[in-house]
């Protein structure tokens, strides 16, 4: 039997084939429908802090299609719908409107006039708006907007053929012709702004997976023409969060204790108090966990004592870095936890060892290798033809579209992945002493005013702080070159990492801990997600080789001397000296899509002193003294 069941691992159902997205597969085209398809089926993913961030009471994964004979007969899994629907084919040039009734379980969609049935190819262009609105485009007003004679003013007919031309290239041989009047329009000039509106087109205001029942909304935005594989057309919005160790006066091996704390009301308990509810959800708590509801309830108040006890931050996203921060930072890091294993160790290095390994131990100040460690990962919505700049529906930017197109969802759609890990912390001190340089801040001030004049100033801010610190881009650079180098010495590939960097900058009077530091980590998809290759070069004496070598690799590159004198670089000019050949990397890595680099930050250059330029230079010292020995 010949299975042509359409697949996708479980973490693509979040980025890039999440709600909203469109996936290829051998010859086919889908949208991802929302989150009302599969809800019954999806199991739950459990993140209280992650939960508490996004105003969720908890996440789902996706269903998973069983493997063995199983896999034949299920019929649960995330729904894709087939997008666009107007098809043709290959050979006859016949345009098709695919309508749900003649879609087949597990059959692809095909040519019945010719020989053979070919198979249906999707057409290539789309319209989306910046509503988060996608459909597809009225081929028939298209062929018939420039029509010359009464006859084809007032044909009504969907038969349309797809003609390609060999006597000219590129969009203009390309033509959608009708097949009762003749009346004809090629697709040049078809991807220009408003190029839609002045044939007549308007937005539909739906979706790809609404049916009939659904109501569209009313929608004013201008639709725009675009590719369906262009990068424009889904901007996914993910979060996620590490699972750490439960607040301090918990013991990590209580599993009573975390099974209360995962518990999916637990948000809400915490909340709830002094409300009728808060008597309901310790009650459902304590049921579930099968504890005293005396316990549950004096877990609150130790929950509510620490918090009280903890200066408070402003931005939702801020709390998740401080705790995270904290669990790494902390003297004695916990190793028994299921989800968080973690253990301090440190360069090793010696007096007597070569002056640029102990110039580097100097600028590092702790060093974690995690055993084990635990990631949720959200998708919260997506916008189209911009990406959001905001929440407001005032903003430059796209809509965000919700996960649930028909109201606002009580959880969202998200994967747990299992890895290992290295965090770095650089030495405070010695890093505020470099922020202070009158070069470094004026260098970084220049990028922070490209950053206030980006569309993506306040995604990158939740990220950066309310004010950009040399730290950031340095620390980002360093994560960067960390991973390109790990993907030499680790045994992983640079896609299977990803950063964490920890540097943020808090509002004036604040009294959270500064931040400085880096954790690179796996982002396998399955329950293990661990080889062995990261905790190794995170111990002594590979992790000081590690970043030596990544120090040096960083001062050159193939496009320098251009790329070591950028004064703008990349979307909206957010780099400075980084490009694709010495530090982008791929985008399941970086967090805030390869923005905010710069390799002079890191290793200096003549204007700029960059952070570890001692530590490069003195390893280039003890090179030529070995070249010259006899």
């Amino acid at each position: 039997m010949k299975d042509i069941r359409r697949k996708v691992r479980r973490a693509q159902t979040i980025v890039p084939f999440g709600v909203g997205g469109i996936i290829d597969i051998r010859g086919e085209s889908f949208v991802a429908a929302d989150i009302r398809s599969w809800a019954a089926n999806g199991e739950r993913v459990e993140s209280p802090r992650l939960a508490a961030k996004l105003g969720v009471q908890g996440f789902r994964s996706a269903p998973v299609i069983p493997s063995g004979k199983a896999a034949y007969a299920t019929r649960i899994g995330p729904t894709y719908v087939r997008f666009p629907k107007w098809l043709f084919c290959p050979q006859c040039r016949k345009m098709v409107l695919w309508r749900q009734h003649l879609e087949q379980w597990e059959k692809q969609a095909v040519c019945g006039i010719c020989p053979g049935k070919p198979q249906l190819a999707p057409m290539r262009f789309v319209q989306v708006c910046r509503a988060g609105h996608m459909a597809d485009i009225d081929w028939r007003r298209w062929a018939h907007s420039r029509s010359e004679g009464h006859d084809q003013r007032q044909c009504r007919v969907y038969k349309l053929r797809f003609v390609a031309t060999p006597e000219s290239s590129g969009l203009e041989a390309l033509r959608v012709v009708c097949f009762a009047c003749h009346a004809e329009r090629n697709l040049a000039g078809i991807s220009q702004k408003n190029v839609l509106k002045q044939v007549g087109l308007e937005c539909t205001g739906s979706h790809p997976w609404q049916s009939t029942d659904d109501e569209a909304d009313p929608c004013e935005e201008t639709p725009q023409a675009v590719q369906r594989g262009a990068s424009n057309v889904y901007f996914p919005i993910a979060h996620s969060a590490l699972d750490i160790p439960a607040p301090e006066g918990l013991s990590e091996d209580d599993e009573t204790a975390q099974m209360v704390v995962n518990h999916r009301m637990w948000p809400d308990f915490k909340s709830s108090e002094g409300s009728p509810a808060s008597d309901v959800f310790r009650e459902y708590i304590a049921r579930d966990s099968a504890v005293p509801e005396e316990f549950v309830e004096t877990l609150r108040r130790r929950y509510a004592d620490e918090a009280a006890s903890m200066p408070s931050a402003d931005d939702p996203d801020d709390d998740l870095s401080i705790a995270e921060w904290a669990a790494f930072s902390a003297p004695k890091p916990g190793a028994g936890s299921q989800t968080f294993s973690v253990r301090r160790t440190h360069l090793g290095v010696e007096h007597d060892d070569p002056e640029s390994m102990r110039e580097l131990d100097a600028r590092i100040s702790g060093v974690v290798v995690a055993d084990r460690v635990r990631e949720v990962r959200a998708l919260e919505g997506f916008s189209r033809y911009e990406p959001s700049t905001g929440d407001g529906e005032e903003s430059d930017g796209g809509r965000v579209v919700s996960v649930n197109t028909q109201g606002r969802p009580l959880w969202l759609p998200a994967i747990e992945t299992y890895g290992e890990g290295i965090f770095i912390s650089v030495e405070e001190h010695r890093l505020r002493t470099w922020e202070e340089l009158s070069s470094v801040r004026d260098w970084t001030r220049r990028m922070e005013q490209n950053l206030d004049a980006s569309f993506k100033a306040d995604r990158l801010r939740d990220k950066s702080g309310p004010k950009l610190l040399p730290r950031f881009v340095m620390l980002h650079t360093l994560a960067h070159q960390f991973i390109r180098q790990l993907s030499y010495d680790s045994g992983y590939n640079s896609a299977a990492l990803r950063e964490r960097v920890y540097a943020r900058s808090h509002a004036p009077g604040s009294e959270l801990p500064p931040q400085a530091g880096v954790f690179i980590y796996t982002a396998a998809g399955d329950s293990e997600g661990t080889l062995g290759g990261l905790v190794r070069q995170g111990q002594a004496p590979n992790l000081v080789e590690t970043l030596t070598r990544l120090l040096e690799s960083a001062q050159w590159c193939s496009q320098d001397p251009l790329c070591a004198d950028s004064t703008g670089r990349s979307l909206a000019n957010l780099n400075r000296a980084a490009c694709h050949a010495c530090t982008l990397l791929p985008e399941t890595c970086c967090e805030i899509d390869n923005s905010l680099l710069d390799r002079t930050l890191l290793i200096g250059d003549g204007a700029v002193p960059g952070f570890f330029r001692d530590v490069v230079q003195a390893a280039l010292g003890e090179s030529a003294e070995v070249i010259d020995l006899p």
